[in-house]
């Protein structure tokens, strides 16, 4: 099988997020998603036991499990990863998503307990990080400089048999795989970045699948390829930073999320592929989703705020307030069409309410940088659970931590009902927290949320397996049609 993405991880491994949500093919974790979202056994023998205070979670483990070195997995490195992971001379730059997590400790051979800070009725989705051998983390250094960035030694469904950086990954079936030898033995992927280039490649039978803007995707129908559709939890969403006087100001926040189109720009430029997003809870997550918080496309009403704030529109249509006009700059990756779009799309919108936007394509490496200052098209979501991507962006605590809350929001309500919802092990406690949180947050926006993306997808339809399932960010060939490539067989 050749694949296309438009992706190509700077590392492979797991402490520095690859596979971190699961469906990785090279590592698993104690627990994985199936195609309904519900977490199961991986490595774990059996789904993990809570303590009744929330303050402890204990883990089987999987018998008769090797690493692709051939070395025996068991608790040593469960316990090896986790400690890892907490250590500060390893690096790792997801640890922020394991706050909660106070201690790992070894039972017996087979067993594991995570103590943890506070309760976390998240913390069982947090269980799909890739374990690595024990050896991988013996000596504390950081995880950038460990060979596993760049050989993988895991207990995946497949091995790394050759990458060249900036062209291609190849994998091939790991034959001692405790799930069973995949039937699709080897998988190259080719690295490229630009749409039209894939879609052109495609056409031409270079490739068995890829991953494209939906628009794009559209024009295989009929060919000898599938066009296949994800919904997803995949947010795009408008960064409008704290330390900015402009988008830090409260009726320009609230007067944008008014201002924006958001199913005129689903409709226009992904052929309504997609649905309207006002905060990071997806539909598929609609028994936490609040429709008291969501914001309506109401130019008017968006006139009206800005009006009140003592925003007047100038000799060119921008609005000045004290001289100063009602302008700020909005970055977006240069590579990335979608977020291209939506930032132009969003300008326009902005425009004709009298904001003036001033767009700049840029690469990673000059927009890391400037985040804490200058909007940004950001994107990310999970349809596991709400905490996963809700908490880190919006929680005051995660302000400036990188991509976790860039910008700074901060809002001690918001803050207040995350917290309740991290805490509350009664379910319907926490879809009430949850609620809350959205309905203080909708009162105070620091963002402007567009869209969830749907993820389209084509590929030749030669193999059985396929199973649909709600992408989260990751998409490309991690997740999308190809997330359990490994059970795939033959079609006869």
């Amino acid at each position: 099988m050749v694949l296309a993405d438009g992706y190509e991880p700077e590392s492979l491994h797991p402490l520095l997020g690859y596979g971190v949500e699961g469906a990785s093919k090279f590592y698993d974790g104690l627990l994985a998603h199936d195609a309904d979202r519900r977490l199961q056994p991986a490595l774990a023998s059996a789904l993990p036991t809570t303590a009744a205070d929330g303050l402890s979670v204990t883990v089987p483990l999987r018998a008769g499990v090797t690493f692709h070195d051939g070395s025996a997995f068991d608790a040593d490195d469960v316990v090896a990863t986790y400690r890892a992971l907490l250590d500060p001379a390893f690096a790792s730059s997801v640890r922020s998503d394991w706050v909660t997590l106070a201690a790992v400790e070894k039972l017996d051979a087979q067993t594991v307990r995570f103590d943890l800070a506070g309760p976390d009725a998240a913390f069982a989705h947090r269980l799909t990080l890739g374990i690595v051998p024990a050896e991988a983390v013996t000596a504390p250094a950081p995880a950038e400089e460990s060979p596993l960035s760049a050989q993988p030694v895991g207990t995946g469904p497949y091995t790394l048999a050759q990458w060249r950086r900036g062209e291609s990954m190849e994998l091939t079936a790991n034959p001692s795989y405790w799930g069973g030898a995949p039937a699709v033995e080897r998988i190259t992927i080719v690295f490229a970045v630009d749409d039209n280039t894939r879609a052109q490649r495609l056409r031409s039978g270079e490739f068995d699948g890829t991953v494209l803007p939906p628009a794009l995707a559209q024009t295989f129908e009929g060919s000898e390829y599938t066009v296949r559709d994800h919904p997803s939890a995949d947010y795009r969403t408008v960064t409008l930073p704290t330390a900015n006087p402009i988008t830090a100001d409260p009726a320009i926040r609230m007067a944008l999320n008014h201002a924006v189109d958001r199913q005129g720009m689903i409709d226009a430029l992904f052929a309504g592929r997609g649905s309207p997003a006002s905060n990071p809870i997806p539909e598929v997550l609609s028994e936490y989703s609040e429709p008291a918080a969501q914001f309506t496309f109401d130019r008017t009403r968006a006139g009206q705020i800005l009006d009140a704030a003592g925003w007047v529109a100038g000799p060119d249509g921008t609005r000045v307030r004290d001289g100063v006009p009602a302008r700020f700059t909005l970055m977006y990756p240069a590579t990335d069409t979608i977020r291209r779009d939506l930032a132009q799309g969003f300008t326009s919108d902005a425009r004709a309410v009298g904001i003036d936007v001033a767009l700049e394509g840029l690469g990673w490496e000059a927009i890391e940088p400037r985040m804490g200052a200058d909007a940004l098209v950001l994107g990310g979501g999970s349809p596991f659970d709400p905490d996963l991507v809700s908490y880190p962006l919006l929680h005051s605590s995660y302000a400036g931590d990188g991509f976790n809350n860039p910008a700074s929001y901060v809002n001690p309500a918001v803050d207040a009902g995350l917290d309740a919802a991290r805490r509350a092990l009664d379910p319907a406690e926490r879809v009430a927290a949850v609620k809350q949180w959205q309905r203080d947050y909708a009162a105070a926006p620091g963002f402007v949320f567009l869209t969830f993306l749907d993820h389209s997808y084509v590929a030749r339809d030669e193999w059985d397996g396929y199973e649909q399932v709600v992408d989260p960010h990751t998409h490309g060939t991690t997740w999308g049609p190809w997330w359990n490539v490994e059970d795939w067989t033959p079609r006869a």
